[in-house]
């Protein structure tokens, strides 16, 4: 097995010469380009050849422009760009530009508008205002470059099917019908074919499929079709690349000159967007490999500007299309395994030498292959994903009028019109306020929704006059604007409201804070005056109890201990106490891990490691075992501890000053009940009435430091959660009459019917530290009982026949790493011996997964699908790159 821990090396200073006066200089060392730059290199390579020739193609531009750009991108961007990993070529965003423009000027103006719209680029780069290209709404970009897809698409189904393209999106739509009647048999099963090969390469399972996806799709399709046209004698239309010696270079000029500048505008705008937002989707690839990130470090967006910049004015002479920031290429990259900008370059050295010597070669592959490529790439322009993103975030009206505008009109005209929508939403959402006035049991409730100005005074003026005299009232404000002429109106209406012996709880952005009243560091009143509700933390709710930074003054510290006390006093006889969803959810009694079942809080002696039994404490070793029940020197009884859990333990049973008290406690109950319960009651009572219906089984380790909700982005009702000491499954039939675990897969899998079942294990888990330093004679404890189930975990990692589980990019750190690893591996085996779950996997109606969450890196590692990597058992990184093509 072999490992790597990255490393990284200062900037090289001036040498101090210490040799002597009469002997020969030491040697420098020689520039030597990284073997997995040249691997690297040669999977884009692959990639790009074919690519380039398709979008040439898609432009009606010589096909020779295609590999200019391709190689000019490749050298010039890669040796003067800011983000080294970054690929930049021919691009498909730029196609209906430049096809526009070569239909309109031809094609040596074109190259003259490409050379210009690089000058433009220099001169930005210079003035540094790369950054803010990236002000841009998201919802612009994606709905330009969906546009700029469906015209691709379009255009490139006539090729396929054995036709011409018109100029126009509405000409080939109009024609479309008269296409399909009249389908060119030949070119329709070469495209088809492409399509099939490019849809399926990616998908071939197993071992075999790991080793034959190292092949790019595309040159797998395009060559697969050009080899079964040829077999079969088919006559296409095929690659045409006259020499080099009569390639159009760029000319002068020649058209309008608003036209021209529009058109340099175009080009400039188009392919700074994508270059520049490419940079920062390859920052996010870097950052999911550690080893990397620190040697490439985060992309220079000036300097990449204008290095994009000379690429174009280079490709514009030279006669080639206009270069960008090409994803799918820069993708590969990374994922190829590239460390610094030498692979970029060496792609664009293999370009130049293709064009030169494989001619022959290149002029064997029909044109319906390339459209068929082509087609799919814009195809792909549209993603769904993006879709969702802009729903999810009420921008999809910003997207549709972008798209649109872009199909009809043009690039230009439509991202102008989707700026406008921009505009225009944000207008709309700025100046609407809803507010909604109601009554629930004696209280009054007013809910803005909305940015509170001048212009909804009236309204809300109105709405607060319905609130009668003397009653009690809360306003929600669900906004983070409010201007001065809201605030005051709010002011007036609260002091006269409390002047009349009525009541006001402000909630929303910033609950707890009274307007127009002196306020303390949390939102307290200074008048003395504040109440246990308003005396609590605003820290955010994960944030544990020992790291809030509030100050709480003594005197509102006592109350809040009374009422706390109170509460938790009259707790049995409380409805709301054992309420389904207030205090967890059903099937997860844990659900954070910063508080601790109730129960038994005692620990074993000889453990020494565990804070308490069945709670969602685990042995880190930090905590000294001690009884239940004494009173601690704050006067809080055994009942208020035993809620606090651990927390609130120390050697002598008091607290020792660095811990909150088990007021906390319900300070934390508090908060909840008047910050999150209001958001989340409704999905609580929907999931009351029909019940848990999680998606997956999440078995996991009791320690506190891991919260099941916050490292999968969960809610409610999402997971099934089981936590023990060490995320151990026993064997069937070895519980020695403690079945818990195994009634918890049981009822997960036949009554819950989750579709997966994850087993998490953690960095510096107690568990395992003492299975590695238990001593085999010693005391049977109920902790060493527990543990014997991990003893097969110990044996594996002893194993020298067995592959050792490891961390993708770097070795474990130590032993206890190791085992934690090794026992994740050693649990799904455990897991799928039972018959449930067994049953479950043959029908396919299960997934088992493996994870790994290093708590001081706060990063979650999964186990690699079986034939993803290796025989071995890896854990890969989990990034937050989301680079679409």
């Amino acid at each position: 097995m072999s490992a790597f821990v990255p490393t990284r090396t200062d900037e090289p200073s001036r040498e101090k010469r210490l040799h002597e006066p009469h002997s020969p200089p030491p040697t420098r060392p020689r520039h030597r380009i990284a073997g997995a730059d040249v691997s690297a290199s040669i999977a884009v390579f692959l990639i790009a050849l074919p690519l380039s020739l398709g979008i040439a193609l898609a432009t009606g531009a010589p096909l020779q422009a295609g590999l200019v750009a391709a190689a000019v991108g490749g050298i010039v961007v890669g040796y003067l760009g800011g983000t080294p990993l970054q690929v930049s070529g021919p691009a498909a965003g730029l196609t209906v530009v430049t096809a526009e423009l070569i239909q309109r000027y031809g094609w040596r103006t074109t190259c003259a508008i490409t050379v210009l719209a690089g000058l433009a680029q220099l001169g930005l780069g210079f003035v540094r205002v790369a950054r803010s290209a990236l002000a841009v709404s998201p919802a612009i970009v994606h709905g330009m470059l969906a546009g700029i897809g469906v015209t691709i698409a379009v255009a490139q189904l006539h090729i396929v099917l054995g036709g011409i393209p018109h100029s126009s999106v509405l000409d080939n739509m109009r024609e479309l019908p008269a296409q399909l009647a009249g389908v060119h048999a030949a070119a329709l099963s070469v495209s088809a074919l492409t399509l099939a090969l490019l849809l399926t390469w990616p998908r071939i399972p197993g071992r075999l499929g790991g080793l034959l996806r190292k092949v790019p799709a595309p040159l797998v399709a395009v060559a697969g079709a050009s080899t079964a046209a040829s077999f079969a004698g088919l006559s296409l239309p095929k690659v045409d690349l006259p020499s080099w010696s009569s390639h159009a270079l760029a000319g002068l000029p020649e058209g309008p000159v608003l036209g021209l500048v529009a058109a340099v505008l175009t080009i400039t705008l188009v392919c700074s967007v994508q270059s520049l937002l490419g940079a920062v989707a390859v920052d996010k690839l870097v950052a999911t490999r550690p080893e990397l990130s620190a040697r490439v470090g985060r992309s220079d967006l000036d300097r990449e500007l204008l290095g994009q910049g000379a690429a174009n004015v280079v490709s514009g002479v030279l006669g080639g299309l206009p270069v960008a920031g090409v994803a799918v290429r820069s993708s590969a990259n990374v994922q190829a395994g590239a460390v610094s900008r030498n692979s970029t370059m060496l792609h664009g050295v293999l370009v130049v030498v293709a064009a030169l010597l494989m001619v022959p070669i290149l002029e064997l592959i029909p044109l319906a292959s390339l459209a068929a490529l082509v087609m799919a790439v814009g195809i792909q322009m549209v993603s769904l994903h993006h879709i969702r993103t802009v729903t999810r975030h009420r921008e999809v009206l910003v997207y549709a009028t972008t798209t649109l505008g872009v199909v009809f009109f043009g690039v230009l005209e439509g991202v102008t019109l989707g700026i406008a929508m921009a505009v225009a939403v944000a207008m709309h959402r700025l100046t609407r306020t809803r507010i909604t006035h109601d009554e629930k049991e004696g209280v009054h409730h007013v809910h803005v929704r909305g940015q509170l100005t001048f212009l909804a005074v009236p309204r809300l003026s109105r709405a607060l006059h319905l609130v009668p005299q003397g009653a009690r009232a809360v306003v929600e404000l669900d906004g983070s604007f409010m201007d001065h002429a809201a605030y005051e109106s709010l002011q007036d209406w609260q002091n006269t409201h409390t002047a009349h012996g009525g009541s006001v709880e402000l909630i929303g952005r910033r609950s707890g804070v009274r307007i127009g009243e002196p306020t303390g560091p949390v939102g307290l009143h200074l008048d003395g005056t504040g109440t246990a509700e308003s005396a609590d933390c605003r820290c955010h709710p994960w944030t544990a109890w020992r790291n809030h930074q509030c100050e709480i003054p003594e005197s509102v510290t006592s109350r809040d201990g009374q009422a706390g006390e109170a509460q938790a006093a009259g707790a049995d006889d409380s409805d709301e106490a054992g309420a389904p969803g207030k205090t967890g959810a059903p099937g997860n009694t844990r659900a954070s891990g910063n508080t601790q079942a109730s129960g038994d809080t005692s620990a074993s002696d000889d453990a020494g490691e565990l804070n308490t039994v069945g709670s969602a404490g685990a042995p880190d070793g930090t905590e000294s075992p001690t009884g239940s029940g004494r009173p601690d020197e704050s006067g809080v009884d055994g009942a208020d501890r035993v809620g606090a859990g651990s927390e609130t333990r120390g050697v002598s049973g008091g607290t020792d000053g660095s811990r909150p008290s088990g007021r906390q406690l319900a300070r934390g109950i508090s908060a909840f009940q008047r910050n999150t319960a209001p958001l989340v009651r409704g999905e609580l009572a929907r999931l009351a009435r029909e019940g848990q219906q999680p998606s997956q089984l999440f078995l996991t380790c009791a320690d506190s430091r891991l919260v099941t909700s916050m490292i999968t982005s969960s809610g409610p009702g999402d997971l099934f959660v089981v936590r023990n000491v060490g995320n151990l499954v026993p064997l069937p039939g070895q519980e020695s009459g403690d079945d818990s675990v195994a009634a918890a897969i049981e009822y997960a899998v036949d009554v819950l019917e989750v579709r997966s079942v994850t087993v998490c294990g953690h960095s510096g888990c107690g568990a395992m530290q003492t299975l590695l330093n238990s001593e085999p004679d010693g005391p049977q404890t109920p902790l060493r009982r527990w543990l014997r189930h991990g003893l097969p975990s110990l044996e594996r990692m002893s194993d020298e026949d067995r592959p050792w589980a490891r961390l993708a990019g770097r070795a474990p750190a130590d032993a206890v790493e190791q085992l934690c690893l090794t026992n994740v591996v050693q649990q799904l085996e455990h897991l799928r011996a039972h018959e449930s779950v067994a049953r479950a996997l043959r029908e396919g109606a299960l997934e088992l997964h493996g994870m790994y969450f290093h708590v001081g890196e706060a990063q979650a590692y999964l186990l690699a699908e079986e034939g993803e990597e290796s025989t071995d058992d890896v854990f890969d990184h989990v990034g937050v790159a989301d680079l679409s093509a």
